[in-house]
């Protein structure tokens, strides 16, 4: 990649890297509606020992927004090809990707792609698919998901409002989903709108048995977005994977209970 194509890459991307230079690279990916800010109780704690690398999805946080092509975005592909020539332009290896709920498909997408590149893979709050099919509980039934769509396409700051606390599963601290909302909030609402159909409309089940990457799967106890169910079936068809159930419920414990997941990828890592 030449030094110009890297700038453009890094900067599309909005590309932070910290940490030890010298350390294993350990990638941080967010979720829908959120940025690299949600990481900021979690990827601080792998700075003494790691290469910490933290970007935000086309559309989010401080990306590029000029670049969303909703071609190239109308499936997860096109965002695992942007992971992909991120950790190229930074020539990374024996990469530790970490990525939350969307991104954790997202992860799968690329090390399948490329699995030279990544050491391991750290799955958070996954779901392959959203809706239920046949014997396979996604948590939603179809007129469930299309509700939902339908509701946030006609009012997306309506949905936030009402939709981001839930998501978050923490009534007790009415804070996080406030922080919740406010980044969802933040996104246009055209790019949130389409990004929110790719990633609830999705079907990776069948990637999960091309995993080859050592693989941490992280499931709340409770979590209205990826149930239980969902991370059991995740361990199941990611073969050699290992499943960690934290005591914290919601679907954004990097937020809610971060200490939780730093001790689990620590001792995975270990």
């Amino acid at each position: 990649m030449t030094a110009v194509r890297t700038i453009d890459v890094l900067r599309r991307n909005n590309v932070v890297v910290s940490g030890d230079p010298a350390g294993r690279v350990m990638m941080f990916a967010h979720g829908f509606g959120c940025s690299q800010a949600t990481w900021n109780l979690v990827a601080p704690h792998f700075e003494a020992d790691h290469r910490v690398v933290l970007f935000d999805h086309v559309g989010a946080g401080g990306s590029d927004v000029s670049a969303y092509d909703r071609g190239k975005y109308d499936s997860l592909d096109g965002y695992a090809a942007d992971v992909l020539e991120i950790l190229d332009a930074l020539d990374a290896t024996d990469v530790v990707f970490v990525g939350h709920s969307v991104s954790a498909m997202i992860g799968v997408l690329a090390a399948n792609r490329e699995p030279e590149r990544f050491g391991a893979l750290v799955l958070i709050g996954p779901s392959p698919r959203y809706t239920n099919e046949g014997s396979y509980i996604g948590g939603f039934e179809p007129a469930d998901i299309q509700a939902l769509l339908e509701s946030l396409d006609a009012n997306y700051l309506g949905w936030s409002h009402a939709t981001a606390p839930v998501i978050m599963g923490r009534p007790d601290l009415p804070e996080l989903g406030q922080r919740l909302s406010d980044s969802f909030c933040s996104l246009d609402p055209s790019i949130a709108q389409h990004f929110a159909h790719v990633t609830f409309l999705s079907d990776n089940r069948a990637d999960l048995a091309v995993v080859s990457v050592p693989t941490l799967v992280i499931q709340c106890t409770a979590d209205t977005i990826a149930p239980h169910a969902v991370g059991d079936y995740v361990h199941a068809e990611i073969a050699g994977s290992r499943l960690a159930v934290l005591e914290a419920t919601g679907h954004v414990p990097i937020l809610s209970a971060p200490d939780e997941v730093v001790a689990q990828i620590r001792a995975y890592l270990s």
